[in-house]
């Protein structure tokens, strides 16, 4: 793609004038939450080094301290050139920091987010001076089961599938030089059936200045030839325009308009200028692809054709670095690796990826279903935090094809008594509601695996490590999805109270996890195995029992690499293959009966 560079943390929305702020920062604990009170901000007292965006939790951060510490303090500075200040504003971006950030510029309070999911920026124009300035920051996190934290424990010991807690900065930090008259967002939404692409804009400039002569310019481009351009007036800070993407005969070459699929994941250009008089003020680079998902009956339809997902789960964990990827290349083999085990897709469980990770699954094709981390207690509190949070994800990455689904829930967590009480579900419904109030396209699943209120896709957890029994279970509920039990958790229902299985596709979006007898530390499902053989043998049994499956258009297998204590993975933490990556791509790949999976 025309927009992509190296290491660039926000790859849809590129401008060229930014710097990485990763790197080696001043660090301290402060156990006793004095900094504030004792200026920190003005006289750092932290006595450490550390390398962001890794936690102090980490061996890559340089500290590995594993043990809990509420309250954290980074300090470096950044050199800013003041000539550019005259028509830009400067802007720091965290990609993410848990839970809540609190920034001070030169001495004087910045603002705060709280959150560890989402990016936030702040706008530090007027704190800064040409030449050295000073950042600092403070990171607060807890135990609290109320906050969104996936898969990070609340307790001081690991258990269970919860592993060591992530807190502080554990993404990029980066700076952009942003013009005053600039583009702030862009929501890009294909319609296949119009052969365009639908634009909302939103441009930050002064009043007296939109209706005037200020225009966006957006160009559409494939494979470095033009396909089509348009100028749009700003009338509003709000600009809603549309590129139509008609097949056209140009240089002598017919033009069919590219769609995107896991096997041909066919990329546009697009670049946006916000243009006055004709000086151009702003450029971003960004991409699309012309991609439909959408629900049929019991069917999953990708550009009006049936598809069947053969997903992997993925945590996103490595060994030294923890939730944060060690490296843009790390992202890279980690989807070549999953597409070397014949797997079109995976299910990010319990965490928001790096940005540059989906771009890679747009630029490779690989389907991602999106899903949020979990609180573990509800409440009217926790409520409020989720849904804040969630809203800024799914704004944040609408744009990328390689997601095809949102998946706000999973396994009742955080909402434990959803089954039968209502207010729990009132919740699932209104996450359900405003998640396609601002993506009207992509499924959504409420909640996954199990007690399901409303959803576009049923999914059904099941770790039942013998074929035969898996298949012969799911085979008795083909008309009636509601009477499934689970095998791993047989007082789960696959609805919750006063909701009914309405033809929904279906999914069997866990199963699997088998591990190794040579590892007592650790745990997998089921019974362990003793050789390769085993493994294989039990893969192949349980993975052809789905597929056989009639009215099941797709599966999820536990889980790409260990993690920590569960040691289920495909590969171990280092990402090595513990069986035969090219017969487990023969098992997923292969043709059941009449059926094309």
């Amino acid at each position: 793609m025309k927009c992509y560079i190296k290491d660039y943390p926000r790859p849809q929305f590129v401008r060229k004038d930014w710097e990485n702020l990763n790197g080696v920062w001043d660090f301290g604990f402060d156990d006793e939450n004095c900094g504030e009170r004792e200026r920190w901000y003005e006289a750092f007292k932290g006595d450490m080094k550390i390398t962001v965006p890794f936690t102090y939790e980490t061996k890559m951060s340089g500290i590995q301290e594993e043990s809990r510490h509420d309250n954290i303090w980074y300090r470096r500075k950044v050199y800013v050139d003041g000539n550019k200040l005259e028509k830009n504003r400067y802007v720091i971006h965290f990609e993410g920091s848990d839970f809540v950030t609190k920034l001070w510029v030169n001495g004087q309070y910045a603002g705060s987010h709280r959150g560890g999911y989402a990016r936030f920026s702040f706008d530090i124009t007027e704190l800064v001076a040409d030449g050295e300035n000073e950042l600092v920051v403070k990171a607060e996190d807890s135990f609290d089961m109320r906050q969104p934290r996936g898969k990070q424990r609340w307790i001081p010991e690991n258990y269970g599938c919860w592993y060591v807690q992530t807190t502080g900065i554990w993404k990029t930090v980066w700076a952009e030089y942003v013009p005053n008259v600039s583009l702030t967002y862009v929501k890009m939404t294909p319609n296949l059936e119009e052969y365009s692409l639908e634009l909302e804009l939103e441009v930050d400039a002064a009043e007296d200045r939109m209706g005037g002569e200020l225009l966006v310019e957006t160009c559409v481009s494939y494979d470095g030839k033009l396909v089509n351009r348009n100028l749009t007036a700003v009338v509003s800070g709000l600009v809603k325009t549309r590129i139509d993407m008609y097949v056209k005969k140009q240089d002598g070459f017919e033009w069919a308009m590219k769609t995107w699929t896991p096997e041909e994941p066919n990329l546009y250009d697009i670049e946006f200028r916000v243009m006055e008089k004709g000086e151009i003020l702003d450029t971003v680079g960004s991409y699309f692809a012309m991609r439909e998902i959408r629900i049929d009956g019991s069917n999953i339809l990708l550009n009006g054709r049936p598809i069947y997902q053969r997903l992997i789960l993925d945590q996103g964990y490595w060994k030294d670095s923890h939730l944060t990827p060690p490296s843009e290349e790390a992202l890279i083999e980690d989807i070549d690796k999953i597409h070397a085990l014949g797997y079109n897709g995976l299910r990010k469980h319990q965490k928001i990826e790096d940005e540059r990770f989906l771009y890679w699954c747009d630029v490779k094709g690989m389907l991602v279903w999106s899903e949020a981390a979990a609180a573990y207690q509800y409440s009217d509190g926790a409520v409020s935090e989720f849904v804040t949070e969630w809203m800024e994800i799914v704004r944040q990455n609408y744009n990328h094809p390689c997601i095809i689904t949102w998946t706000p829930f999973n396994e009742s967590w955080g909402i434990t008594q959803v089954k039968t009480r209502r207010v729990e579900q009132h919740f699932t419904e209104a996450v359900y509601h405003l998640t396609k109030s601002m993506d009207r396209n992509r499924p959504v699943i409420v909640n996954d695996g199990w007690e399901h209120t409303v959803s576009d896709i049923i999914t059904l957890h099941d770790y039942e490590e013998a074929g035969n029994i898996l298949k012969a279970r799911y085979l008795g509920y083909t008309d009636d999805i509601l009477g499934a039990k689970l095998s791993h958790n047989d007082h789960k229902m696959a609805m919750a109270d006063g909701f009914a299985y309405k033809g929904q596709p279906v999914i069997i979006s866990e199963y699997g996890g088998i591990a190794f007898d040579n590892d007592d530390s650790g745990w997998g499902y089921g019974n362990k195995v003793k050789t390769e053989e085993d493994f294989i043998q039990r893969f192949d049994n349980i993975t052809t029992a789905v597929k056989e499956i009639p009215f099941v258009c797709g599966y999820c297998y536990t889980q790409v690499t260990d993690v920590q204590q569960e040691i289920n993975g495909l590969m171990d933490m280092d990402r090595n293959f513990k069986v035969d990556a090219e017969r487990i791509k023969e098992i997923n790949e292969r043709r059941v009966g009449c059926c094309n999976h």
